[in-house]
């Protein structure tokens, strides 16, 4: 994996959103709830630090129960969760802590949830121009011709998912699980 090595972290986030299976949270008005990330060291591929935060919505306040189910993120986390600005301003100190990091998720939506939140709430984007795509750069690595989801990605290595599927924390230490099996074939 021809992961960038100019930066000395990979800032690999994932953010669960409000959501729907009927329509009632439409795509474009859908909301962080959840972010969780880790700062895996580009050249020891170890996770040096973790970070989690669940966030209140605020156009969709009460979580489905499609949401829920999906996540298992239920109401009240959301209730009694910062709003979102503090929630950043939280992932910003603690991002503070490593410079020179690259933005990485599991595809492109988590940065396209963070450029929609931010405009709806008149927030800086909490991260440079820099993103890079895991998901797109596992499958041109490994000349797969389809993308995989996490899940397949680490039965591709023989490995089991680590904790609760689409949780923020969870996925991002499985990203990084990946990325360490790839560049570093264990």
């Amino acid at each position: 994996m021809n992961m960038q090595i100019s930066h000395d972290y990979y800032l690999i986030v994932d953010v669960e959103a409000t959501c729907s299976d009927d329509g009632t949270v439409p795509r474009q008005e859908m909301e962080i709830i959840e972010i969780g990330a880790v700062m895996q060291n580009s050249r020891t591929f170890e996770v040096e630090s973790e970070f989690q935060t669940f966030v209140r919505p605020v156009r969709h306040p009460e979580l489905t129960d499609f949401c829920t189910e999906l996540t298992g993120i239920t109401g009240q986390q959301v209730v009694d969760a910062p709003g979102f600005q503090v929630g950043l301003d939280a992932l910003r100190k603690w991002m503070g802590g490593y410079k020179n990091a690259l933005f990485c998720s599991w595809g492109d939506y988590d940065r396209k949830q963070f450029l929609q939140d931010c405009e709806y709430q008149n927030i800086e984007y909490p991260f440079g121009s820099e993103h890079l795509n895991i998901k797109a750069e596992f499958s041109r690595t490994l000349n797969l011709k389809k993308k995989l989801g996490i899940t397949e990605a680490l039965r591709h290595f023989g490995l089991r998912f680590e904790g609760s599927h689409h949780r923020g924390l969870d996925d991002a230490k499985n990203m990084a699980r990946v990325v360490r099996r790839v560049c570093m074939g264990r």
